[in-house]
């Protein structure tokens, strides 16, 4: 194994040399979180260790999970309870057992995701061969080597994520990849918001236009040189995982829509609230980097707040008191304004500035 190794750090490098630079870091970044986890699996203390934890956590549902004998384990060796059952990808066998496949597929989703999303330490390795379902179609997992982990805070974006998917808003999808780290610095963030549109009424159920999807793609040619995508290190078990459960979905070819999944799953598990606290938080601080930005327009608000107290102590103030409180007003409308475009939140505030300028000159006059 080590060789083995050896060879993919010498080879990938010299491989990556052919290809989009975002994409040649996120191949880096799964190739460091392989080298991480391969070492891991081959400790079958450590495989006990995430086996009983992951059994912890999903104590409350229908998955089977086997208990492991301790007294027969080792670092080089694993006991665990023998549960025989249907491989998850053998469609005949399924079919004679009467498994409602739709539904099978349905809680494939559930398990892994509760486990990402609710609890943080999710099954990696969630191929067909760890998967099998009982005669009563309920499923039950093995090989617990590879396992990823995810912190509260990275948890909690993805959480952010999933429910901008689930309520049709892209310029939270955006948002919450931008915080995971998974879009490149500068990249164009209405290309990006176009494109992720056009993918959640796919995943709704509203195919795109073919004209809308050209349009897209000339938008994107003319804007973007290179491809605006990457993967974090820290998310690289978690697309695994991912992409390995689409796997077993299209075997099964059956009508599932992700997002209704998804919706139950942040539902029934009470992560939606967790979810629109974050959301609150992003706002207010996005808010607070207005006012700092308004703040640091220079002396000039300084020397304008100066006058205005002045003025406000004069007799003759009608035609300043009346324009500060329409300079408020679109000051404080430009600050919420920001959080969904900052181009147009900045001009507000600089209109701000300027009305309220206007205001001192035609009182001088």
């Amino acid at each position: 194994m080590a060789k083995d190794l050896k060879v993919l750090k010498k080879v990938l490098p010299f491989a990556l040399r052919f290809v989009d630079p975002n994409l040649s870091y996120s191949a880096k970044a799964m190739l460091s979180q392989f080298v991480e986890t391969i070492h891991e699996e081959m400790d079958y203390v450590n495989e006990s260790q995430n086996l009983k934890q992951i059994k912890k956590d999903m104590k409350d549902s229908k998955v089977i999970i086997p208990a492991v004998y301790d007294d027969l384990s080792s670092k080089n060796v694993l006991t665990m309870e023998y549960l025989p059952g249907i491989k998850v990808t053998n469609v005949q066998a399924l079919d004679e057992k009467g498994i409602d496949r739709e539904q099978l597929v349905i809680d494939v989703h559930k398990v892994f995701f509760t486990m990402l999303l609710k609890h943080s330490v999710f099954h990696a390795d969630p191929h067909p061969g760890n998967i099998s379902v009982t005669d009563d179609g309920r499923l039950i997992l093995y090989d617990y080597g590879m396992v990823g982990q995810i912190n509260n805070e990275t948890r909690l974006r993805l959480i952010r994520l999933y429910l901008a998917l689930v309520e049709r808003n892209p310029r939270r999808v955006v948002s919450a990849m931008n915080d995971l780290s998974m879009l490149t610095p500068g990249y164009n963030k209405d290309v990006i918001e176009k494109g992720i549109e056009l993918s959640i009424r796919a995943m709704h159920g509203n195919k795109p236009d073919e004209m809308e999807v050209q349009s897209l793609i000339e938008l994107a040619n003319q804007t973007m040189s290179k491809f605006p995508f990457v993967l974090p290190k820290n998310l690289a078990l978690y697309m695994r995982m991912a992409s390995i459960i689409e796997g077993i979905y299209k075997t099964h070819d059956v009508d599932f829509k992700f997002v209704k999944v998804l919706k139950n799953i942040l539902q029934e598990e009470g992560l939606i609230p967790q979810a629109y606290v974050e959301e609150l938080k992003i706002s207010f601080e996005n808010f607070a980097r207005s006012i700092d930005l308004a703040l640091q327009t220079g002396p000039e608000m300084k020397r304008l707040a100066e006058e205005f107290q002045a003025y406000m102590k004069s007799k003759r103030s009608t035609i300043l008191i009346g324009g500060s409180i329409f300079a408020s007003a679109v000051f404080v409308g430009s600050a919420f304004l920001y959080q969904s475009s900052e181009l147009l939140g900045i001009a507000g505030i600089i209109c701000s500035g300027l009305i309220m300028l206007s205001s001192v000159l035609c009182r001088r006059h």
